[in-house]
C-alpha cells in the first residue's frame, strides 16, 4: 500500500510538472542565455555548463538556491542608487520562473520551443579578435610561495594608430593569475625587453591610459555603442601581473585580444579613466567598519561612464558620490556587500555629466574583525600592499570624452 501510494504521488507531481510548470526548453533556458551561459559553458570561468537541459538538470535545484538568494548572476550594486547598462541580476519574475520550474519537477518541455543557444568564439568572449597580442616569452609560476608582481612589457608592432571597442585578457591558465593590470605606453622604436622586471620603467610614459584588467569575476572590457579607445602607432603594452601559486608548476604566456570599433574615429567617443588610490591609512586590529576616504577633483567638463571599487579580503563596502560645485551631493554607485571574488565594473545606463570643479569621492569600509571569515589575522594592523592578505583602496572609473579632449585631475586625500 505505501509503495502504492508513493508511485501514485509520484504520478502526480509527474502529470503537474508536464501540466503547469514552467519548462527548461520555453521558460528557463531564455533566462540562463541572457545571464548565465556567458560563464556556464564548456572552457569559459564557471565549474559547469547550462548550455543545455542534460546540462541544467542535476543542478536544478542549486541553480534555485544561488537565484533565490541572489548570490547568482553575480551583481554588486544598491538598485536603488541606479541604473547600469551591465546590470546582469535577474528580475523577480525570473527568479520566481526558474523557483517554479524545480519545484515543478524541472521539466524539460518541448524542445521546438528551446530558443537558439547563443554562440561565442571559441576560447574567447569577446568574439572572434581582430589582433591578439602575446606575452613574448612564457613564464614560470612556482609550485609554491609568493610570487612578485611581474611588469611584462609586450610590442604591438602597429603600423598606424587603431581604435578599438573590445578588450580580453586571456592567461594560459586562470588558476595561478589573481589579476593583471595593463596600460598603453609609447614606443621607442626598439623591441621591448622580453624579460619580466620586478618594478615598471618610468620613462616609459603612458598613452591613453589602461587598455583593461583581469581581476576575479571579470571576463573581458567592452565599451558602449560608438565609445572606443585609441592604441597609437608603435605602442606597447605593459603588463602587471600577480600570480599565486598553486601548489604545482605553471607555464603562463598571457594574450590580449581587441576588436577593432567599426565606425571612422571621428564619430567616436573616447574611453578614459582614472583611478582614486589613498595609500596613507592603517585599520586598526579588531576593527569592524574602518572607512578610508579618497578624492578627486576635476578642472574640466567630462562625463562619468563606469566606476570600479577595488580592496582585498577586508573590503566591506563601497560608495562613489559625486560633490558638484554648487554644493550638491549625488551617490552614483554603493556596493552594500563588496564580494572580493566579484570584482565588478558597474556600468551607468546613461554617462553621469561632471562639469568642471565637480570632485568624485571613493568611501570605503573594511571588516578587519573576527566576524569577517575571509579575514586572515584579525590581530594585524593593515596597511597598503601588494599581497591579497594586506590592503588596497583603487576607486577605479571611467569617463567618456570627446576626441582630443583630456580632462585634468587634481587628486585629493
Amino acid at each position: 500500500m505505501r509503495v502504492a501510494m508513493m508511485t501514485a504521488a509520484v504520478l502526480v507531481c509527474a502529470s503537474s510538472a508536464s501540466a503547469g510548470a514552467p519548462t527548461f526548453s520555453k521558460d528557463v533556458a531564455p533566462i540562463l542565455f541572457k545571464s548565465c551561459v556567458e560563464c556556464h559553458r564548456p572552457s569559459a570561468m564557471a565549474p559547469m555548463s547550462l548550455m543545455t537541459y542534460e546540462d541544467a538538470r542535476p543542478w536544478a535545484r542549486a541553480i534555485r538556491q544561488k537565484v533565490a538568494t541572489r548570490q547568482m548572476p553575480p551583481w554588486g550594486a544598491d538598485p536603488t542608487v541606479g541604473k547600469y547598462s551591465n546590470d546582469v541580476s535577474l528580475k523577480q519574475a525570473e527568479i520566481d520562473t526558474i523557483a517554479a520550474w524545480v519545484d515543478g519537477g524541472a521539466p524539460e518541455g518541448n524542445r521546438a520551443e528551446l530558443p537558439a543557444a547563443p554562440t561565442f568564439a571559441e576560447g574567447w568572449s569577446i568574439g572572434k579578435p581582430d589582433f591578439v597580442f602575446t606575452m613574448q616569452q612564457p613564464f614560470t609560476v612556482p609550485a609554491d610561495g609568493t610570487v612578485p608582481y611581474m611588469y611584462v612589457s609586450i610590442p604591438t608592432n602597429l603600423k598606424e594608430d587603431i581604435w578599438i571597442k573590445a578588450v580580453e585578457l586571456k592567461p594560459t591558465d586562470r588558476r595561478v593569475v589573481h589579476h593583471i593590470i595593463s596600460n598603453i605606453v609609447e614606443g621607442n622604436g626598439k623591441a621591448p625587453d622580453p624579460e619580466p622586471k620586478l618594478t615598471r620603467d618610468p620613462s616609459r610614459k603612458e598613452v591613453g591610459g589602461g587598455l583593461g584588467g583581469l581581476v576575479p569575476g571579470r571576463l573581458y572590457g567592452e565599451f558602449e555603442e560608438g565609445v572606443a579607445r585609441k592604441i597609437p602607432a608603435g605602442a606597447d603594452i605593459v603588463l602587471q601581473m600577480h600570480y599565486t601559486t598553486i601548489g604545482q608548476r605553471v607555464v603562463d604566456q598571457t594574450q590580449i585580444g581587441v576588436v577593432l570599433a567599426r565606425e571612422p574615429p571621428a564619430k567616436l567617443r573616447a574611453e578614459g579613466g582614472g583611478a582614486i588610490p589613498n595609500m596613507q591609512f592603517v585599520i586598526p586590529p579588531g576593527d569592524p567598519n574602518y572607512e578610508v576616504v579618497g578624492k578627486q577633483t576635476f578642472d574640466r567638463d567630462t562625463y562619468l561612464s563606469s566606476m570600479y571599487p577595488h580592496m582585498h579580503v577586508r573590503g566591506k563596502d563601497a560608495t562613489y558620490t559625486i560633490l558638484y560645485p554648487d554644493g550638491r551631493e549625488e551617490v552614483v554607485l554603493r556596493v552594500p556587500k563588496y564580494d572580493f571574488n566579484w570584482q565588478l565594473s558597474y556600468k551607468l545606463a546613461e554617462p553621469k555629466f561632471i562639469p568642471k570643479g565637480s570632485t568624485l569621492k571613493v568611501s570605503f569600509h573594511y571588516d578587519n574583525s573576527t566576524a569577517n571569515r575571509f579575514n586572515p589575522d584579525p590581530t594585524a594592523a593593515v596597511r597598503w600592499g601588494d599581497q591579497t592578505w594586506e590592503e588596497m583602496m583603487l576607486g577605479y572609473y571611467g569617463t567618456i570624452e570627446l576626441p582630443g579632449s583630456t580632462a585634468t585631475r587634481t587628486r585629493q586625500r
